[in-house]
């Protein structure tokens, strides 16, 4: 799968995301896009656009979202945050539907 890291997260995700093409939103040249022109340039490249911006769902329109989207619910984003997320975030992406939106953590 190919994924896009926003540029809130920790570009050492993308070593722990093992079986799958990641890269992040500033190797794209793409930092400081906001969201919406961010999800159409991430879908003509990426199939999931991994993000902690909690608000995305209410600032886009799900019915029409051109990537899947997951939201890491996190009270940091340091990646000893996330570390304990991998084992579910490694499953919803091997199963992960395209255009839909999964939340994880908490």
């Amino acid at each position: 799968m190919r994924i896009l890291l926003d540029e809130s997260l920790p570009r050492d995700l993308a070593a722990l995301l093992a079986g799958h093409e990641v890269k992040t939103v500033r190797s794209e040249g793409w930092a400081g896009i906001k969201n919406g022109k961010l999800l159409a340039l991430t879908a003509a490249q990426f199939d999931v656009f991994i993000t902690a911006d909690r608000n995305i769902e209410f600032q886009q329109n799900m019915a029409a979202l051109p990537v899947a989207i997951v939201v890491l619910v996190l009270h940091s984003t340091r990646i000893q945050s996330i570390a304990p997320l991998l084992p579910e975030l490694l499953r919803t992406l091997n199963h992960l539907p395209p255009k839909t939106l999964a939340r994880m953590g908490g």
